[in-house]
C-alpha cells in the first residue's frame, strides 16, 4: 500500500484528476486483454509529460515502488497486469503526433498515440508506416514498441523493430535516455533502440519515439483462395514464397475459424471450406496484377476450389476487417478466450496446425486456428470458461504441448505477443539457461532493484519441459 504522504507527492506532480486510488479505478487497471490474470495496483498515475514521468520514477525509485507502464491494455501476454501491486503508469495522456518529417521520411510521436491514427495521418501525405497489429484501432504505439508488435503486413514489411529508429525513455531512477534519431545510419555503440523495442516495459518508460516511413504503395489487390483441406493451403503458401513473390498479406483461417467469422461478419465466406488464404499484394499496378494472377494460379494448382478477387474497395475492406475481427468473433462463443501465437518456419505450417488439432482432441478443448501464414505465426485460440478449473487445467496442458510442438519444429513460443507473465515459465525452453542469464544481466543493468514491470519475462521458476514424441 502507498502511504497518504506518497499519494500526495504523486498528486502534486500530475494533479488530482490523474492520481487514482478509488477501488473502481484500481479494479479497472487490474487486468488487460489476457484472460486468467488479475491483480490490483496500489494506485494509478497518469502523467502528461516526460518531466512528470521522470518525477514519478524518482519517487518510485527512492521508495522501491513497482511501476507497471500501460497503454490501452490490449496486449495478450498479461504484460500490463500489476502482478506485484505498486503503481500502474498510464501513458494515454501522452498522445501527440509531434512531427511528420516528409524530407527525412520519419515521424515522431508520444507513446499514447493510437496506431491507426498514425496510419491515417501519414497516409494522407502519401507515406506509409506498415506495422498493423490486429488491435491497431485501439492499441497505442508505445505498447506496440514494448511488445514489438507485428501484424498482417509483417511478411513483406517486417514488424515494429524494423521501423523504430529513435527513442526517449525514462530509466528506473528517473534519468532520461535518448538514443537513435533520424539518421539512416548510426552504429555508435550498442543498438539501444532495438534493445528497448520488445523489452515489455522492463528496462524503461518510453516517452517519445521516432519511426522511419516509406512511400505509400500506389495500389493493392486482395483475394481469397478457398481449399477443401489444410494441406493444399499450406502447400500454396510454400510455393508462393518459393516463386519469389512476397505478398503484403498472407493470412490463414481454418474451418472452425471460418465458420465463426462468417457467423459474426456475414460477408459470404463459404463455411464448407476446410481452409482459406486471405492474400493482399501492393505496389505498382502492373506488379500487383501480375503477382495476384500468379498467386491465384498456384492456389488452383494446389487444390483451391475457388479464388475470389475483391472487385472494389468496399469488398477489400470487408475481407480485411473480417480477418481482423477473428478474435472478437471467437470471443462470442464462450466466456473466456485464450489466444496464443506459437510460430514455426512456414514450411512446417501444415504440420503445426495438425499438431494443434491433435492436441486439442487429446485434451478435449475447443481450439480454432488462424494467423499469419506467410511468416508461420499461428494463433491457436481456445474458447473455454475460466470458472471451470478442470477445463482450464486441460487448456494449460494443451498449450504447454503446443509450445513444445512449435519448438520441436524449429519455432518459438511467441512471434508477436511477447512473453509477459503468461509465457515467462516457457522462456528458458526457447533461449536456454545462458540466454536467461544474459537477459537478467541486461535487466539488472537498467533496473537494479527490479521495479520496472516486475514478474514479466522472467519467471520465478521455469516449467518442467516434458518432450512429447509424435
Amino acid at each position: 500500500m502507498l502511504t497518504a504522504d506518497l499519494l500526495r507527492e504523486l498528486t502534486a506532480i500530475v494533479g488530482a484528476n490523474w492520481c487514482l486510488d478509488a477501488p473502481a479505478d484500481l479494479m479497472a487497471y487490474s487486468f488487460d486483454a489476457t484472460p486468467l490474470y488479475q491483480h490490483l495496483p496500489d494506485a494509478v498515475v497518469v502523467p502528461g509529460s516526460p518531466d512528470e514521468v521522470a518525477a514519478i520514477m524518482k519517487i518510485a525509485y527512492k521508495h522501491r515502488i513497482p511501476i507497471v507502464p500501460r497503454g490501452q491494455g490490449s496486449n495478450l501476454s498479461a504484460g500490463t497486469v500489476p502482478t506485484q501491486g505498486g503503481i500502474v503508469l498510464g501513458l494515454n495522456r501522452m498522445q501527440a503526433l509531434k512531427e511528420i518529417d516528409q524530407e527525412n521520411m520519419t515521424c515522431t510521436f508520444e507513446p499514447g498515440l493510437v496506431t491507426a491514427k498514425l496510419h491515417q495521418a501519414v497516409e494522407a501525405l502519401g507515406l506509409f508506416y506498415p506495422p498493423d497489429p490486429g488491435s491497431m484501432t485501439v492499441s497505442t504505439l508505445g505498447g506496440n514498441i514494448a511488445e514489438c508488435a507485428g501484424g498482417l503486413r509483417g511478411l513483406k514489411y517486417g514488424v515494429t523493430k524494423d521501423y523504430i529508429i529513435g527513442l526517449e525513455a525514462i530509466l528506473a531512477d528517473g534519468r532520461t535516455l535518448k538514443v537513435g534519431g533520424k539518421n539512416a545510419k548510426d552504429v555508435a555503440g550498442y543498438d539501444l533502440v532495438k534493445l528497448f523495442v520488445g523489452s515489455e516495459g522492463t528496462l524503461g518508460i518510453i516517452t517519445e519515439a521516432t519511426a522511419k516511413l516509406i512511400p505509400l504503395p500506389e495500389t493493392k489487390r486482395t483475394m481469397l483462395a478457398l481449399f477443401t483441406d489444410l494441406t493444399g493451403a499450406a502447400r500454396s503458401v510454400s510455393r508462393i514464397i518459393a516463386s519469389r513473390i512476397i505478398p503484403a498479406t498472407l493470412e490463414f483461417l481454418d474451418n472452425a475459424t471460418i465458420r465463426v467469422v462468417e457467423d459474426f461478419a456475414r460477408i459470404g465466406l463459404p463455411v464448407e471450406a476446410g481452409a482459406l488464404l486471405l492474400i493482399q499484394q501492393d505496389g505498382p499496378e502492373s506488379i500487383c496484377e501480375r503477382d495476384i494472377a500468379r498467386i491465384a494460379s498456384i492456389c488452383r494448382e494446389e487444390g483451391a476450389f475457388e479464388t475470389r478477387l475483391a472487385q472494389n474497395a468496399a469488398e477489400e475492406a470487408a475481407l480485411m476487417t473480417a480477418r481482423r475481427a477473428a478474435l472478437s468473433a471467437l470471443a462470442r462463443k464462450k466466456p473466456t478466450t485464450v489466444l496464443e501465437d506459437a510460430t514455426v518456419p512456414r514450411k512446417h505450417l501444415a504440420e503445426m496446425v495438425e499438431q494443434i488439432n491433435l492436441i486439442a482432441k487429446k485434451y478435449s478443448v475447443d481450439i480454432c486456428t488462424f494467423g499469419h501464414a506467410g511468416d508461420g505465426n499461428l494463433h491457436p485460440t481456445c474458447m473455454c470458461d475460466e470458472r471451470d478449473q478442470e477445463e482450464i487445467h486441460r487448456v494449460e496442458m494443451a498449450f504447454e504441448e503446443i509450445f513444445e510442438a512449435a519448438l520441436r519444429l524449429g519455432g518459438t513460443i511467441t512471434g508477436e505477443h511477447g512473453v509477459g507473465e503468461s509465457k515467462a515459465g516457457y522462456l528458458e525452453w526457447r533461449v536456454g539457461p545462458t540466454g536467461i542469464e544474459v537477459m537478467k544481466g541486461i535487466k539488472s543493468a537498467f533496473d537494479p532493484h527490479h521495479l520496472l514491470n516486475p514478474g514479466k519475462i522472467f519467471a520465478r521458476e521455469t516449467r518442467r519441459r516434458v518432450v512429447v514424441r509424435r
